[in-house]
């Protein structure tokens, strides 16, 4: 039987760290961490959070491999509605990685919250 996305996103959920724009920001810049939008393209032209970096999702886990051979390394996923982040942090966890996070609201609140004054300071972006 084929699951809906409806469906599917609250069960991966369960199995993966999800965290609000606020703490996740906050946390991956205190870790040192990245922060990856895993929108298409255009989407991450049109509108993207402060010193996050454009791997779409349909090419995460080659490029993940390829750019941070660290499984240790902080990861934070973010998308336009946490579904995406959702999916993407399933597989990187799946390929290995062992510090990853979906952050789960809306594209807004991560723009919003990574363009305020007290998280200005750059996220490392390797």
């Amino acid at each position: 039987m084929l699951k809906t996305l409806s469906s599917l996103i609250p069960e991966i959920r369960k199995s993966i760290q999800c965290i609000p724009a606020d703490e996740g920001i906050a946390q991956c810049q205190a870790e040192g961490g990245v922060l990856i939008d895993v929108r298409e393209p255009a989407e991450f032209t049109q509108k993207s959070a402060n010193n996050a970096i454009n791997i779409p999702r349909g090419v995460l886990e080659m490029k993940a491999l390829e750019l941070y051979p660290d499984a240790s390394q902080p990861i934070y996923i973010h998308c336009a509605t946490g579904a995406r982040a959702s999916l993407a942090a399933e597989q990187l966890v799946r390929l290995g990685y062992q510090n990853v996070w979906a952050i789960t609201c809306k594209l807004d609140d991560v723009f919003q919250v990574s363009y305020t004054k007290r998280n200005k300071e750059s996220i490392k972006i390797q």
